[in-house]
Parts: C-alpha cells; sequence; structure tokens
C-alpha cells in the first residue's frame, strides 16, 4: 500500500510557478477555446470514485473534477469560499456555520443545499460507508444542523484547526444525498458531484472518462475563468509501464501523462512540456515497528538510521528530481522544521557501535549481525501492484547499504492480502514504507497519533503510543495560536528523528509531460494537476 495519498508553502497555485524547462505551465500563451478531449494517462487505476471512500491520489485525481468543496485553500495555506460563500465559528471553536451559494445543482439536477452538506458528512462518518481516510480528517466532527436550505451550522466536538483544510480536499467533495441514497454500494462507481466534469463510464483495467458539465457556474475563486469546462471531455487511462505511458506522449497518443521518470524529464523537455510542482504531506518514509522485534530497541533502529546514505541512493535513483529528505513532513507543507536538516547524517561507524552496544555482535557466514544465534533481520514486505517512482529500485538500494552494517533487511514483494494481515497484525513485519499527500501538518498525527491506528482510519501502522508526541498533536489541533502550532509540529519533527520512530526518505514532486498544445494546468495544494481551466491549442 502505497499511497499519495492511500495536501501551502511552496505548492504551486499559479502556472508560471510550476514550471520546468521555461515556460509557461501548460504553455499559457494565446486566446483560450472552447472544445477538444483531453487524454491523460496515469499510472494506476482508482479504487473508488466515491470522494468519501477512495483513499488513493488517482481518487481525488478524478474526483477532483467531478465533486466541489466548500471552501478552497489557497497559497499560504489560508481558505476561500467556494460552495459556501462565507463562515463563522464560534467562540469555542467547535461550531462552523456555513452559508451556501445559492443554484448551484448536481449532475442529477437535484439541488446543491444544506441537507446535502450533512448527508456528505454524514456519509463520510458512517461506520457502513467504510471511509477511513475521510472519516479521520473530520474525526471531531458531532453532527450537523440544517438552518435553512442555504445555512447550514456544523458541530465539532472539539477545536480542530485543521477542519477547514480537510473541508478543502477531494475526500470530503460534496455528493448529491438522492445518489447516496440509491446508488448505495455502488457509489464508487457512479459518483454524482457538482463539478466541471460528469462522470460518463469507467472501463474496469482500462479507462474513466468525464465530459464537460454544461450548466456549471460556480468555480474556485482562483480558477482563470467562470462558467463550463473550456475542454468538451476528459478521459483518464491507466497505463502501468513507465516507458509505455512516456511513449504515449512522445507519439500523441496521450496529451498529458503523470509521473514521468525522473532519468526521462531530458527527453520531456525536448519534445514536450514538462511540469512540476513539489509535494507536501508525509514524504516517502519506512515506518518502523516499535512494538515487536528488533526496532523495539532504540538503539538498533538509530543504527537502521545511520546505516544508509539516504543523499547519495536518492541523487542516484531519482537523477537530481527528488531531494533527500530530514523530516517526515516535506519541505512543500507548512510548518516543515528546517532545523530538521542534516540532524542525522551518514554514519556507518556510528551505526557499527549502536549495534554492538545492543548486544548484536556476532557475525554470520554471511557477515550478519547475530546476538544468541539469531542475525539481526528486518522483515520489509510490499505489494507490487502498488510501487510506483522506482521505489523498488531504491528498497534494494536500502537493502544494500544496511547489509554494509551487518542489517539483514527483507526487502521482498508480498501477496496484498497477506500483507494487509500483517499490517492488521503488527506482528509479522518490521518496516512499512508509504507517502502521503496533504498541504496541512496534521499528516503528522495520521502517521504518529495514538489514536489514529489502521483500525481507526489513520496511518499509524505499528500502533505507535507516544505521551510525547500525543501532547504536540493536541496542541497543534486544538490552539488557535499559530505559532503555537507551528512549535508543536516542529517538536513533534526533531523527537521523531531523535528516536528513530521512522527513517523520512526523500520529497517527491509532481511530474507532469504534456504536449505542447496543451495549455493553463495549474496545479492545487496538494500538487494535483487541475483542469477547469485547461484548453487545446493547435
Amino acid at each position: 500500500m502505497v499511497i499519495r495519498t492511500v495536501a501551502a508553502g511552496l505548492v504551486c497555485l499559479t502556472a508560471a510557478a510550476c514550471t520546468s524547462g521555461g515556460s509557461k505551465a501548460g504553455g499559457d500563451s494565446g486566446t483560450p477555446t472552447a472544445g477538444g478531449d483531453l487524454k491523460f494517462a496515469t499510472s494506476v487505476e482508482p479504487e473508488c470514485l466515491d470522494p468519501e471512500v477512495g483513499a488513493r491520489d488517482v481518487d481525488a485525481l478524478i474526483d477532483r473534477n467531478i465533486f466541489d468543496s466548500l471552501v478552497e485553500q489557497a497559497k499560504g495555506g489560508t481558505f476561500k469560499p467556494w460552495l459556501a460563500t462565507s463562515w463563522t465559528v464560534s467562540p469555542d471553536q467547535r461550531t462552523y456555520t456555513f452559508t451556501l451559494r445559492p443554484g448551484v445543482l448536481f449532475h442529477d439536477g437535484t439541488p446543491l443545499d444544506a441537507a446535502a452538506v450533512k448527508a456528505t458528512l454524514d456519509h463520510a462518518v458512517d461506520p457502513k460507508a467504510r471511509s477511513y481516510y475521510a472519516a479521520s480528517l473530520i474525526s471531531a466532527y458531532s453532527g450537523a444542523t440544517v438552518v435553512n436550505a442555504t445555512t447550514i451550522a456544523i458541530h465539532l466536538s472539539r477545536p480542530s484547526r485543521p477542519f477547514l483544510q480537510a473541508l478543502s480536499t477531494p475526500y470530503l467533495g460534496i455528493q448529491s444525498p438522492k445518489s447516496i441514497r440509491e446508488n448505495g454500494t455502488s457509489l464508487c462507481q457512479k459518483p454524482v458531484g457538482s463539478g466541471p466534469f460528469v462522470f460518463d463510464n469507467w472501463a474496469k483495467g482500462t479507462s474513466v472518462k468525464l465530459s464537460r458539465n454544461p450548466k456549471y457556474a460556480w468555480g474556485p475563486p482562483t480558477a482563470a475563468h467562470t462558467g463550463p469546462a473550456r475542454l468538451n471531455s476528459l478521459t483518464f487511462s491507466f497505463v502501468s509501464e513507465d516507458s509505455v505511458r512516456l511513449g504515449a506522449l512522445t507519439s500523441g497518443q496521450a496529451d498529458v501523462i503523470s509521473e514521468v521518470p525522473p532519468h526521462d524529464v531530458t527527453v520531456v523537455r525536448k519534445v514536450d512540456q514538462l511540469l512540476t510542482a513539489p509535494e507536501p504531506g508525509a514524504v516517502y518514509t519506512l515506518l518502523l515497528n516499535t512494538r515487536y522485534g528488533p526496532l523495539t530497541d532504540e538503539r538498533v533502529r538509530k543504527a537502521f538510521q545511520r546505516s544508509v546514505d539516504f543523499g547519495k541512493l536518492v541523487d542516484s535513483v531519482y537523477a537530481g528530481q527528488y531531494k533527500r529528505s530530514w523530516s517526515v513532513l516535506s519541505p512543500a507543507t507548512p510548518d516543515y522544521d528546517k532545523a530538521t536538516a542534516n540532524s542525522w547524517p551518514y554514519d556507518p561507524a556510528l551505526a557499527g557501535s549502536l549495534l554492538d552496544q545492543a548486544g548484536w555482535t556476532g557475525r554470520d557466514a554471511q557477515g550478519y549481525r547475530t546476538k544468541d544465534g539469531k542475525r539481526l533481520t528486518l522483515r520489509w514486505p510490499y505489494s507490487a501492484t502498488m510501487q510506483r517512482d522506482q521505489r523498488v529500485v531504491f528498497g534494494q538500494g536500502i537493502q544494500a547499504e544496511a547489509k554494509k552494517v551487518g542489517i539483514d533487511v527483507q526487502y521482498a514483494s508480498e501477496d496484498p492480502g497477506k500483507l494487509g494481515a500483517d499490517l492488521n497484525s503488527g506482528k509479522n513485519l518490521d518496516i512499512f514504507a508509504m507517502s502521503f499527500v496533504r498541504a496541512d501538518p496534521d499528516i503528522l498525527h495520521f502517521y504518529f497519533g495514538s489514536d489514529q491506528t489502521v483500525a481507526k482510519g489513520g496511518g499509524n501502522m505499528f500502533q505507535l503510543s507516544d505521551a510525547s508526541l500525543d501532547g504536540w498533536f493536541g496542541t497543534e489541533i486544538a490552539t488557535s495560536s499559530p505559532a503555537a502550532a507551528t512549535t508543536a509540529v516542529a517538536a513533534a519533527q526533531q523527537y521523531i528523528n531523535q528516536h528513530a520512530l521512522a527513517l523520512p526518505t526523500y520529497a517527491s514532486s509532481y511530474l507532469l509531460g504534456a504536449a505542447h498544445k496543451v495549455h493553463g494546468i495549474t496545479f492545487d495544494p496538494t500538487a494535483y494537476p487541475l483542469f477547469y481551466d485547461v484548453w487545446l491549442g493547435k
């Protein structure tokens, strides 16, 4: 399971800010025209297009075109009206009252009103919907009161500083209550929103097609135009092989492709456009099992931490397009702590000393460390179907580096069913790696909060329970002081490194290849490309 999702500081909200190679993003020149069918090739197929259920990046990428949000997150982490024209917050920060834009219609012709907002949020937290990630985003939600058709009061059980940011994401896009009632378990295949594009069809294993919503007149405030989308249609095809996806772009079979391989950016720059946006949230991170196995010993965790030359490995695998990480938070995330830089450099001598202190002083015939006749083994399974960004090659590099100090990292593909069972038990693996995009530092709470276990929809894979971290997360969530939140998030980042609770590896950027005829692509705060303003030239 790898989520770029399973979200702005440095993120790109204007075309020019996200360019690479000297041209404006999407070739923003000339007079926009209407019409045309855009073909977008991406690496993986969505799991579910019910926005409150699907948690993958590709789910959000597609759903953003189908569903609108109450608010829009803008540059610098501020929030602007979208479906909500205004809002107020009660003095105790537990009630948000939104005034809604009148006249908005869902694709099925029903009105988007306060009852629809309530139905969406209730659906998100309904255990029957299995909306784990969306539910975790609004874990403080305790219900809503429909004041009238255009006014809704949303109640929280506790203050929640990240609440508005959560509402701005595709994962809480507002959907038709009629569809929720009538489609039930088929919501994943029948998304009905109010967005600029209407769901047409999903050819499993092949593509999802969306068509322009001719009645659309309520785009987000940062959009470059008003009214319907400029494209007639938008088709997402699923092409897992990097080389095939790249070939589709250079041959004209695809207009835009996601995840340009870092080693191929020069090729794309020569013949097409390379558009980039740094990804906020949690970087690709090795989460370590501190409850069972060898990594319960902090000395072993620190030895593993110092055994890998991450800087050299990242440069080798990602050709300088991605940067080595020092914090679980990406530098593109609000409250990223610059003081984490260079705080745990590569030091194989220190790694060896720490292993000696932990009692792993023996060596077997293969050169691996042993204690009491047992080899120092760290089991790291992964699902081959969920890998991207050359992560298998990267994992093999980590495996080879760790071997030099005597750590046997058993990095191997595992059946998704068995991997899921291992994660549920928490006992049969020592490492699990993933990244998660979110333009809010609360992603740290999602990863390490004791109340954010997988069973509760969180990302705390190994059920870590640490009073210090929970205290900082409590401050970060509930405080009304930005300075206090920043201080708490910084302390959490430093603590995670100091105790080697996880190993951040690299911070990625969204690398998008686009034909020169494609104009107007921008990126939202989560580094997802946006297509509402896109138009096709000749």
